[in-house]
């Protein structure tokens, strides 16, 4: 039984989960986004997200723990030089996980999960964006299309009269 269990184990040994994760961590620190199943994104968010918090004070000893999560020197100089200067005012929440749908061979759940801050197109301001259109907007188009040559009318109407 796995009562008060947390941990996704993914039918995974646990040398293979850990090698699995770690792998994955390096992908996503390196490439900025990655797509893998539902549940593995889950468990990668629970296991990346401490090491790039850590990435936040850049010391030897950081570094030293960090290494030991991925086992890569490239990915460890991505994580504290970029990553970390991007990363340094928010509080939390690095990582976004977006579900793709559902992969063809065996009905698993896809998804794709990317760090927060090196996503372009959700980074812009609303103001950027362009303002959906309904048909309501469309009606108001029409009516203020009229209302300008009704404007026109009583301007004729006020010219001076012959006394």
């Amino acid at each position: 039984m796995r009562h008060g269990c947390k941990i996704n184990h993914l039918s995974r040994t646990h040398a293979h989960r850990v090698a699995m994760l770690s792998n994955m961590a390096t992908s996503l620190i390196m490439e900025k986004r990655i797509e893998t199943t539902l549940a593995k994104a889950k468990a990668l968010r629970v296991y990346v997200e401490p090491l790039i918090n850590r990435s936040k004070e850049d010391t030897t000893n950081n570094r030293r723990v960090v290494f030991s999560y991925l086992h890569s020197k490239e990915a460890v100089n991505e994580l504290f030089r970029e990553i970390s200067q991007k990363i340094a005012n928010r509080p939390g929440g690095y990582t976004r996980i977006l579900k793709t749908g559902i992969r063809h061979g065996d009905n698993s759940a896809m998804a794709i999960i990317e760090l927060v801050d090196y996503n372009e197109n959700m980074l812009k301001p609303l103001t950027e964006k362009k303002a959906k259109t309904t048909r309501r907007s469309r009606a108001k188009k029409a009516e203020t299309a009229e209302a300008p040559v009704a404007a026109e009318t009583p301007a004729a109407e006020e010219t001076p009269k012959a006394e």
